[in-house]
C-alpha cells in the first residue's frame, strides 16, 4: 500500500473519478464523453488549488482489448485518444496525476514500463492496490474495489496472466460486442459495459431485440397482443368456464356490449378471441412447464451450479473492508472506491464510504406498467467527481450554497456533477419513448457530508445510493 504522510499535503484538495472503461475492441473505442473529460481536466489545469487528480482504477479497458497484448495496449491508447493524453500533460504539469489499476485495467501493475510511459504525460501510476492520503487530521483510502469482488479479484497481484471470472466474461462477451456492435440496426450493443449488474444482460439484449432489431411489422403486430395480455389471461378462464357450461354471463355480455359498435365491435371481439385462444394455449402448456422448471431448479440448486453469482453486492463487502481499514488505521475516516458504477456516500462505523460511480453510460430498468412487454433500459449519464478536501480548504468554496463551517475542522465529500445532455432522445425508439412517459428516471447524486474529526461527535449521514 503506498502512503502520502508529508504534512504539507494536509491540506490539499483531492479530486477522484473512476470506471472511465476507455478503449477497446472497434466500437469500444468511441469514448462519448471524451469532451467533457478533458474539459474537466482543462479545469485542474488552471485550478489554483493545490490538488491532486486521482484516476481510481479502470481508467482504460485493457481487457478489451482483444487483438494486442501487453505494452502494445499504451501504443494503441496513445495513438488512439492523442488529445486525452495531451491534456494528461498539460494538466499534470499544474497538479499531480495519480492513477491506480483497477480489474479492467490491471495489466498496469503488471508491466513497469508502464509507468514509464504514463510519466511521459505526468501521470503517476501506482501499481499497488491501495493508497492513502491525509487531509486536514485525517485520512482517505483509495481502492479501486474489484478485490472485494470474488469474481473479479486479483490473487496473484501484478501477474500478467490473472484471469479472474471477469476476464473472461470481459474478452469474451464484451469485446466481441464491441466487434459486432455496427451491424445492428443501431450501434447499440457496444453498451454491454453499462450493464449492471450483469445478471441482467440476457433480459436486456431481448429488450433490445424486441425494440430495435426485430422487424418493425411483427413487433407492432405483437404490441396490442402483448398489450392485452393479461386482460386475455382472464378471458381465457371466464371463456373455459364459458364452454364448460360452469359460468356463461361474462362471455355473452361481452359479446352482447361489442356487438353494439357493429363492425368494429366485431373486431375487436375477434381480436380478444384471438388473443384469449394463444393465452389459453399458453395458460394449458404453462402448467406442466412450471412445475417440470421448479424441479429442474431444485436440482440445479442441489448440486449448486448457480451457487457463485456473476456480481458482487454493491455494498456489503465494501462496508466490511471499510470496517477493517477504520479498526487498522484510526486516523482514516474516508473509504473511497469505485467498480460498481453506482455513486454512493454512506456512514460506516464513524467514516465514510464513498463511491465514484463512472462515466460509463447508465441503464436504468423501467418494466412495463401493463401486459408483458419487454423492459425498458432508459439510458442516462452521472458524470461526476468527488472533491474531499478539509473543512479550511473548502471554505468559500462550496458548490451547494450552503456555507461552509471555517471553524470546523472536518473534512468535506461532496460530488461535483459534470453536466452531459441525456441520450434518451436519440437512443429509445418510439415505442420505448412513449411506454416510459411520465416514468423516465431522474438519477441523482449523494449530498455533500461532512466527516467530523473522531474525537468529534458526527452527525450521521443518510445512506444515498443511486441506482
Amino acid at each position: 500500500m503506498a502512503t502520502e504522510t508529508d504534512d504539507g499535503d494536509d491540506d490539499r484538495v483531492y479530486y477522484v473519478i473512476s470506471d472511465l472503461h476507455i478503449g477497446g475492441d472497434e466500437q469500444l473505442e468511441d469514448v462519448e464523453f471524451i469532451d467533457e473529460l478533458r474539459s474537466f481536466l482543462e479545469r485542474l489545469e488552471r485550478t489554483d488549488e493545490d490538488a491532486e487528480l486521482i484516476i481510481n482504477g479502470d481508467a482504460f479497458g485493457l481487457w478489451e482489448f482483444t487483438t494486442v497484448e501487453g505494452l502494445e495496449k499504451f501504443e494503441v491508447l496513445a495513438e488512439t485518444y492523442p488529445e486525452l493524453f495531451e491534456q494528461f500533460r498539460a494538466t499534470g504539469e499544474n497538479i499531480p496525476i495519480t492513477l491506480l489499476p483497477g480489474n479492467h485495467d490491471h495489466e498496469l501493475a503488471a508491466y513497469d514500463e508502464y509507468v514509464d510511459r504514463f510519466a511521459q504525460y505526468n501521470v503517476d501510476l501506482v501499481q499497488d492496490q491501495s493508497i492513502t492520503r491525509p487531509v486536514g487530521d485525517q485520512a482517505i483510502h483509495f481502492e479501486h474495489g474489484h478485490q472485494q469482488d470474488a469474481n473479479n479479484q486479483i490473487e496473484d497481484w501484478g501477474n500478467p496472466h490473472a484471469t479472474p471470472l471477469g476476464y473472461y466474461y470481459n474478452t469474451l462477451v464484451t469485446s466481441r460486442a464491441g466487434q459486432l456492435s455496427d451491424r445492428g440496426r443501431y450501434n447499440w450493443l457496444k453498451d454491454v459495459q453499462a450493464v449492471t449488474p450483469t445478471e441482467r444482460m440476457p433480459i436486456w439484449l431481448f429488450s433490445k431485440y424486441f425494440y430495435r432489431e426485430m422487424n418493425p411489422v411483427l413487433r407492432y403486430s405483437l404490441v396490442p397482443f402483448l398489450l392485452l395480455f393479461n386482460i386475455s389471461a382472464v378471458l381465457a378462464v371466464l371463456a373455459g368456464l364459458h364452454l364448460a357450461g360452469i359460468w356463461s354471463v361474462p362471455v355473452t355480455q361481452t359479446e352482447a356490449f361489442l356487438g353494439q359498435f357493429g363492425r368494429a365491435g366485431t373486431a375487436a371481439w375477434f381480436l380478444l378471441t384471438l388473443n384469449v385462444a394463444v393465452v389459453g394455449v399458453l395458460l394449458l402448456a404453462g402448467i406442466p412447464l412450471y412445475f417440470i422448471r421448479r424441479d429442474i431448479r431444485k436440482t440445479v440448486d442441489r448440486f449448486g451450479v448457480f451457487e457463485t453469482e456473476l456480481t458482487v453486492d454493491p455494498v456489503g463487502s465494501y462496508e466490511d473492508r471499510a470496517r477493517e481499514v477504520f479498526a487498522d488505521e484510526p486516523e482514516t475516516t474516508i473509504f473511497c472506491f469505485g467498480h460498481t458504477h453506482r455513486p454512493m456516500l454512506k456512514e460506516v462505523d464513524g467514516g465514510v464510504l464513498v463511491n465514484t460511480g463512472t462515466w460509463l453510460k447508465r441503464l436504468h430498468r423501467r418494466d412495463g406498467i401493463i401486459g408483458i412487454l419487454p423492459p425498458v433500459f432508459y439510458p442516462s449519464y452521472q458524470l461526476a467527481a468527488v472533491r474531499i478536501a478539509s473543512e479550511s480548504a473548502s471554505e468559500g468554496r462550496n458548490e451547494t450554497g450552503t456555507e461552509s463551517a471555517s471553524d470546523s475542522a472536518g473534512v468535506a465529500v461532496e460530488f461535483e456533477r459534470i453536466t452531459k445532455p441525456s441520450p434518451a432522445t436519440e437512443e429509445l425508439t418510439r415505442t420505448e419513448r412513449f411506454f416510459t412517459v411520465g416514468r423516465e428516471p431522474t438519477p441523482d447524486l449523494p449530498d455533500r457530508h461532512v466527516v467530523e474529526d473522531p474525537e468529534t461527535e458526527m452527525v450521521p449521514a443518510p445512506e444515498t445510493t443511486t441506482d
